[in-house]
């Protein structure tokens, strides 16, 4: 009955009218969700710090969903406005097409949604965070897989909507023909990479913010992508490598089982010096800092050279960045304490004037 009427409706206005009218009223269900949303939009800017599912959503699908249901009603009107066949099926296709790839979009940002739920379930601002930084790995590689997956398999449904590329269409589908054998060979070495990808999510040889020394250079995980690893090293430069790289080759993980390490300081002094009163010393320098978890303080002679003796100061910390500047500190500060109370026993050479005179009096006789 609503139908009869609106076509009877339709004939009272030129087809432009009518069809602009039907436009409109779309777009401007857009605009009328968009400003139905600023308000929410705004709580949001306020609250940013805590999380909420309803907030994530609100981020994650504000912009697509005032594009994607005028779309939705569009499509649903479609039938009622007065266009002849061939522009009809010009305007159908386009649509078509246009919700094929928003509803790509719909789909990539829920899973968006779902994995600010788990990144705020599984936070890794925390000191102990080696479960955590686990999750979130395996997380960030899978959400890119479904993502491509999701994003091959629309193009994919795009191209089967045209007779002339449904041929194309299905070889992505099910992967199989001549085209897809030659390109399994010429992208052998991408295939080798996502496979490696998979391996690195699941074994974990490395995690999300890992600390390694990588090609001599020390820094931290910041993306592990489908074919490739960004380190970010500790001077802010970013060093990119392939993923197979981690299942090749040798690298140091500071971080596999815990972030906690010990941190080393040699210092090269004169056999004189009292080792006792440095150890003492030590002791007092760690005590009284923040960066020393408490558990291993430790100095000793570590070895004799030909003109000094070697001493390393051994300390624990909670992780690496902590054991760096507490290094730093130790070794400023035994310094200064050497210089100030054995000026004598810092490292020197030794010659023995006495022994030289008696060698050249033997020599002229």
């Amino acid at each position: 009955m609503m139908n009869e009427e609106l076509i009877q409706l339709s004939q009272k206005f030129p087809a432009w009218i009518w069809n602009t009218a039907f436009i409109l009223f779309s777009f401007a269900l857009g605009i009328l969700i968009k400003i139905l949303f600023i308000p929410i939009l705004r709580y949001q800017a306020i609250a940013q710090s805590s999380y909420s599912l309803f907030r994530s959503f609100i981020r994650r699908f504000n912009k697509v969903l005032s594009l994607f249901i005028p779309l939705v009603v569009f499509n649903s009107l479609l039938p009622f406005m007065r266009f002849n066949a061939a522009t009809l099926h010009i305007v159908g296709k386009i649509n078509e097409i246009l919700l094929i790839s928003f509803f790509a979009v719909v789909l990539i940002q829920a899973i968006k949604v779902f994995e600010d739920y788990l990144y705020h379930r599984f936070d890794i601002n925390k000191e102990n965070n080696l479960r955590e930084r686990k999750i979130r790995t395996q997380i960030v590689f899978i959400r890119k897989v479904f993502i491509t997956i999701i994003i091959v398999v629309s193009f994919a449904i795009i191209l089967l909507s045209f007779e002339s590329m449904q041929k194309i269409g299905a070889g992505l589908l099910t992967g199989v023909g001549v085209g897809g054998i030659i390109i399994g060979f010429a992208a052998q070495k991408s295939l080798g990479n996502l496979l490696a990808g998979f391996q690195i999510a699941f074994t974990q040889p490395i995690r999300m913010d890992d600390v390694l020394v990588v090609e001599g250079e020390w820094g931290k995980v910041e993306e592990i992508n489908l074919t490739y690893v960004v380190v970010n090293i500790w001077d802010k430069r970013r060093l990119v490598l392939p993923i197979t790289y981690f299942i090749e080759k040798p690298f140091q993980n500071w971080t596999r089982t815990t972030a906690e390490i010990l941190g080393t300081v040699f210092i090269y002094v004169d056999f004189a010096i009292p080792v006792q009163q440095l150890r003492e010393k030590l002791g007092s320098l760690l005590m009284h800092h923040p960066l020393w978890d408490g558990k291993v303080n430790v100095l000793q002679v570590t070895d004799l050279k030909e003109r000094t003796m070697e001493i390393r100061c051994l300390m624990s910390c909670r992780n690496s960045g902590q054991a760096f500047d507490l290094r730093c500190y130790v070794r400023e500060e035994m310094m200064s304490y050497i210089r100030t109370n054995f000026p004598d026993c810092l490292s020197k050479s030794r010659i023995d004037y006495g022994a030289e005179v008696n060698r050249s009096e033997l020599r002229g006789m």
